[in-house]
């Protein structure tokens, strides 16, 4: 796979049972770039997101096919480990999902699980500031890093949970659609969040808000009944749409 690319999926066919939700999917998303997923409801955006991770493999009775490429290793491999590619590919899922521990555990909580070495307190405090200083949250909770996470705002544990992914140093930060539950300024603070991220990480969203997949994104993806119907430049797809299904979706005829 060329270095260009950070995902590369070729003829990925997927089934819930005898449902196939996914067919033919051949994509490639751009490293350090943010690429959005669009699409009417079920047309497989999130079945391909969590098929990036494998996280898709705790539903019974699913069956894959094809290869999906990151970081140059196939991870439908049967020798892939999947703690591994959980450390190198993070997830965020709709709803904020702190753990009901302190924020500074929360931020701690993968690291120790993936990193082998021991940290200090002291290099331990480093970790928990600098992963906060990068969602843009430490001047918000710099003084309370003891009390429980789940007391912070919506908008605050969906920065604080893609803080906990941080420390491990994913490559690929997955994101299903990070801001449904939130307010407009919640909205807004995450899509803030995003760009600040996108050149040290690649990012993948899934997200039914085509305003904000004209906002956050730099690719565009559209999806329908399983397949990638057209892929371009954000900007491009929103202006001059390849195809006229996609076109019809922008203009709200279905979906």
């Amino acid at each position: 796979m060329s270095s260009d690319f950070a995902i590369a999926a070729t003829n990925v066919n997927f089934w819930y049972g005898s449902f196939q939700a996914l067919f033919d999917v051949n994509l490639k998303i751009r490293r350090g770039k943010v690429t959005s997923m669009i699409g009417p409801s079920g047309c497989g955006k999130s079945t391909f997101l969590r098929s990036v991770n494998r996280i898709n493999e705790r539903i019974d009775n699913i069956r894959i096919q094809g290869s999906i490429h990151v970081l140059d290793k196939n991870i439908l491999d049967p020798d892939v480990e999947l703690v591994q590619v959980r450390k190198h590919i993070g997830m965020v899922f709709q709803r904020p999902n702190p753990l009901p521990i302190s924020i500074r555990e929360n931020i701690l909580f993968g690291y120790k699980i993936h990193m082998s070495t021991r940290a200090s307190k002291r290099q331990q405090d480093d970790i928990v500031e600098q992963a906060l200083q990068q969602v843009l949250l430490w001047d918000q909770v710099k003084d309370r890093l003891h009390h429980k996470a789940t007391g912070l705002s919506l908008e605050e544990q969906q920065k604080l949970c893609i803080a906990r992914l941080l420390p491990i140093k994913p490559s690929v930060l997955l994101m299903d659609e990070p801001c449904s539950a939130l307010d407009p300024k919640g909205t807004e603070a995450v899509e803030e969040l995003i760009w600040e991220l996108h050149n040290t990480f690649t990012i993948l969203i899934v997200t039914h808000n085509m305003a904000q997949a004209r906002r956050a994104s730099e690719e565009c993806i559209f999806m329908l009944m399983g397949k990638v119907m057209e892929h371009t430049p954000t900007q491009e797809m929103f202006v001059t749409p390849k195809k006229q299904e996609t076109a019809d979706y922008i203009e709200g005829k279905y979906g």
